[in-house]
């Protein structure tokens, strides 16, 4: 009886250990942050993110984008993101307070997409590398998405919204290629990844 006795608090204490750890904790170091406001202009920082670019976020998670791509740059002592262009500054927990769950990410396979939308901000690259990545980047590993376009017959007029394709990647004599609504919403998601903003306790660097 007695080592079950023991057993049991050992069991109960680790639980406790790890949920203070865990959740308690960082709840009381991060769980009360705001935005920042600037007091100039009044905006806020993060800004709260709506309308398309919210639903393109739901076909980024759908997609499985999260399995490839990051949106978090660690210290500059840590890693060359700044370097690479891929943010001014490092990300830090007030950063995502709008996003729910957080886009962190896996694994880098692809570029670190936190600052995406500053650094490649045109929607019509977003639409030509999302369905035919190579066409962009010729040594890119990054699987076509063409399931989020349509390659439909033109009539009449050509459609404001079609992809300037090229060579091999160029539809067929007489069609053309569009973005379906949900590309247009993962486009508009990724355009509005932005972080180049300070915060007290990430200044701009």
């Amino acid at each position: 009886m007695n080592r079950l006795t023991t057993l049991f608090i050992g069991f109960f204490a680790t639980f406790l250990t790890a949920w203070l750890g865990l959740v308690i904790i960082p709840y009381f170091q991060f769980g009360q942050l705001e935005p920042q406001v600037d007091p100039d202009t009044g905006d806020q920082y993060p800004a709260f993110r709506t309308g398309l670019a919210e639903r393109g976020k739901q076909v980024y998670q759908a997609n499985g984008c999260i399995y490839c791509h990051t949106q978090q740059i660690r210290p500059a002592d840590l890693e060359e993101g700044h370097n690479r262009g891929w943010g001014a500054r490092r990300t830090v927990p007030r950063d995502y307070l709008f996003d729910r769950p957080p886009q962190l990410g896996t694994m880098r396979t692809g570029p670190d997409l936190t600052n995406v939308g500053v650094r490649l901000n045109d929607a019509a690259w977003h639409h030509e590398h999302l369905y035919a990545p190579q066409s962009k980047s010729p040594w890119s590993t990054m699987s076509p998405f063409r399931h989020l376009y349509r390659v439909v017959k033109i009539q009449g007029e050509p459609s404001p919204k079609a992809l300037k394709l090229a060579g091999d990647f160029a539809p067929p004599e007489g069609y053309e290629v569009v973005p379906t609504p949900e590309a247009e919403a993962l486009v508009a998601y990724l355009l509005s990844l932005n972080r180049n903003y300070a915060l007290p306790e990430a200044p701009l660097e």
